[in-house]
């Protein structure tokens, strides 16, 4: 067996914070992980959808980011982007 070629190995402190609400399109629960891995960019984890994606407010301002990101139409997508703006 070789050996293994590690891109890299370290350990964050993270903060994460758990959010469960309902929408005027349906319920969301996700799990955000802020760290300064990503270049200040949040880790959100849609629990819901079994999805994440690593959003920035750049992302945010993207058209269709959210959609493709988490596999989810534009009225849910609209929904999902007002509340990260709020959390990010």
């Amino acid at each position: 067996m070789s050996e293994r070629f590690y891109l890299y190995d370290q350990t964050s402190d993270t903060k994460t914070r758990f959010i469960s609400f309902m929408g005027e399109e349906q319920r969301h629960d996700f799990a955000l992980l802020y760290s300064d891995q990503y270049y200040g960019k949040t880790v959100v984890l849609d629990i819901q959808r079994n999805r994440f994606a690593i959003i920035g407010h750049d992302d945010l301002n993207e058209p269709g980011y959210i959609e493709y990101a988490f596999q989810v139409d534009e009225a849910v997508a609209e929904e999902m982007t007002d509340f990260l703006r709020e959390v990010i």
